[in-house]
């Protein structure tokens, strides 16, 4: 098993070490490899769409549409989103809108 982590923006493990960046060879995507290695250290870090850290209590806005299941509301991009808590999971951002409270992954989030 190898220690180099899985890539950050599309979550695969085809990554390799490319001088002071890692590298995924499926996206393209960078990010060096001392950022890599503070994360780690630091615990669970949640970061907005652009990479900015979130923290409880900031203000965000929806990047794109997204559905909710089970029902046929639709939280619209755009909408800001004030006071968010950040909690553990897969969905780990709980929030209050107009529209009831929901679970949203950070990766459709801007921080404003």
């Amino acid at each position: 098993m190898s220690n180099i982590p899985a890539c950050p923006q599309c979550t695969l493990e085809n990554t390799y070490p490319d001088g002071d960046n890692y590298v995924c060879a499926d996206c393209g995507f960078e990010w060096p490899i001392a950022a890599s290695a503070e994360e780690d250290d630091g615990g669970d870090v949640v970061k907005d769409a652009n990479g900015n850290v979130l923290t409880d209590g900031d203000s965000v806005v929806l990047i794109k549409d997204l559905k909710v299941k089970g029902s046929s509301t639709v939280l619209k991009m755009g909408t800001k989103v004030k006071s968010i808590r950040l909690v553990g999971g897969d969905h780990g951002v709980d929030c209050k809108t107009d529209s009831g409270n929901f679970l949203l992954k950070a990766e459709f989030l801007k921080k404003v």
